[in-house]
């Protein structure tokens, strides 16, 4: 008489072990992903972020007071002279207290600021020689009567001659 028992190898499916992996993968995986989480710096790009937001807004409010009143500073670079020359608008020109700041944006160290300072033209001229050939970023910022004005202009210098 044969016996209808299981055989051994019926017996031991690999299906829960299987499924008991899983969660167990499941599981550290997503204990890695909160660990890691937890770690994670979630400062802000700067301590004082809030200042540099009101700071910003002030400059957003010196932009949009510039473009309504059309009182932008012209830029004009001549190669053949290399000669820069900025003008505030005429009427701002005499008493305007600012600064001109000259950036390079390959190259930080070129950075400079100039206070301003206008000939009897309103104007304030610079020697193109002494900055490097390619892009600047040229910022005028400017205060008139009590507001503060701000205007800027990309400009790529000549290599010299």
């Amino acid at each position: 008489m044969k016996t209808n028992a299981a055989s051994p190898a019926a017996l031991c499916s690999l299906w829960p072990y299987a499924i008991l992996a899983w969660f167990i993968l499941f599981g550290s995986a997503m204990a890695v992903w909160v660990a890691v989480a937890v770690r994670q710096n979630l400062d802000l790009v700067s301590p004082d972020y809030y200042a540099h937001e009101i700071r910003y807004q002030q400059q957003i409010d010196r932009q949009a007071r510039t473009q309504s009143r059309s009182a932008g500073a012209r830029i004009n670079y001549d190669a053949r002279q290399q000669c820069l020359t900025i003008a505030l608008p005429i009427a701002h020109a005499a008493q305007a207290l600012g600064k001109v700041a000259f950036y390079r944006p390959s190259d930080a160290s070129l950075d400079r600021a100039v206070k301003w300072s206008a000939n009897s033209a309103g104007e304030q001229m610079f020697d193109a020689r002494t900055m490097r050939p390619g892009l600047w970023k040229i910022r005028v910022e400017w205060t008139f009567n009590g507001e503060e004005f701000f205007s800027d202009q990309s400009v790529t210098i000549a290599p010299h001659s």
